[in-house]
């Protein structure tokens, strides 16, 4: 283990911290989810099941379809950044580790999340409902034309939550497992659980292996990240007590094995009832409420939640960084 690579964390974190994702170059996302797109293009047309009125019709092909789509895409997630970082690191270490700071600084979102999360309340604060409810939709999967005030607060509230584990944590879990290759491995599992793990017609079948695979790759790092909430939340003017009474008794409160992990903590840190009944492409999902309403969610909500979201993140660069360091001396004490 090069002794640079102790570096890359805490400084692609505090690049992220300051300036948010480089703009204008090649997002490693995006060439995921154009490589998901073309797959899933490819696949249907292979398996007959291209065409709306197909769908559904042949559910052990279409998840055979799926099932190959996740292997291809998350062989080459992995394969090619291993690749290119073997190659470097062999003719020049140092620029390997520049170019692995360069990749986890665009992989960590907690400052996209943070400045979509504000666009939302900058529009409630106007107020204007209209275009808080289009900028709350860039950021949420529900249908949000009908949302009122509370309704938009809340939806940003459970995806700041939420996406503290999808969009921050579980990428520097996995970067502590399988290097910078395992940041991309896990933002192409989460980004195939984006685009096809819904349960419509047209993905309920296609996109189940994605859905399955990122519910186990979050196992662990929603319950990490619950517990790191739980922790920071006295730091950053949130109810810590609460948020773990709350946690334990409604961290299973939702169909996904680990969403309400971190909307049960939200929830109980800053005394807000989230979940509930919510609509997806015009049709109703009854949902269980998590946490109690102490009070009526406010707009003030967000920044909140967003404080909540950086204590949690910086807590856990903070123990992964430790982490590395513990093996390091550990290899080094072996050899």
């Amino acid at each position: 283990m090069y002794p640079l690579h102790i570096l890359v964390l805490p400084v692609a974190f505090l690049l992220d911290l300051l300036f948010g994702d480089p703009a204008g170059l090649f997002h490693p996302i995006c060439l995921i989810g154009d490589g998901i797109s073309f797959l899933e293009k490819g696949l249907r047309a292979l398996g007959g099941c291209q065409e709306p009125e197909r769908y559904s019709t042949h559910p052990m092909r279409e998840m055979v379809c799926g099932g190959i789509l996740v292997l291809l895409m998350c062989a080459c997630a992995y394969v090619v950044p291993f690749a290119a970082l073997y190659v470097m690191g062999g003719a020049w270490t140092e620029a390997a580790v520049v170019l692995e700071i360069f990749w986890c600084w665009q992989l960590l979102a907690a400052h996209s999340l943070k400045k979509e999360s504000m666009r939302v309340y900058q529009e409630l604060s106007e107020p204007d409902l209209a275009k808080a409810r289009v900028a709350v939709s860039m950021i949420v999967g529900r249908d949000t034309e009908s949302l009122s005030e509370e309704g938009v607060a809340k939806a940003t509230v459970e995806t700041i939550a939420e996406n503290t584990s999808d969009g921050v944590v579980a990428p520097m879990f996995y970067l502590l497992l399988l290097g910078v290759p395992g940041m991309f491995l896990y933002k192409a599992i989460n980004t195939m659980d984006s685009m096809l793990g819904y349960k419509n017609e047209k993905y309920l079948y296609f996109g189940r292996c994605a859905a399955r695979l990122d519910d186990a790759a979050n196992f662990i790092p929603a319950r990490i990240t619950a517990l790191l909430m739980i922790l920071a939340s006295p730091f950053c003017d949130a109810d810590g007590k609460n948020a773990w009474r709350i946690f334990k008794r409604d961290r299973y409160c939702h169909a996904s094995p680990n969403s309400a992990q971190t909307e049960s903590v939200a929830a109980g840190a800053l005394h807000l009832q989230l979940a509930g009944d919510a609509w997806y492409f015009g049709k109703l999902y009854e949902k269980p409420a998590i946490g109690d309403k102490d009070r009526a969610i406010e707009p003030e909500d967000i920044p909140r939640m967003d404080r909540l979201m950086y204590g949690t993140a910086f807590l856990a660069m903070v123990c992964f960084v430790l982490c590395l360091v513990i093996v390091r001396m550990g290899v080094r004490f072996i050899l």
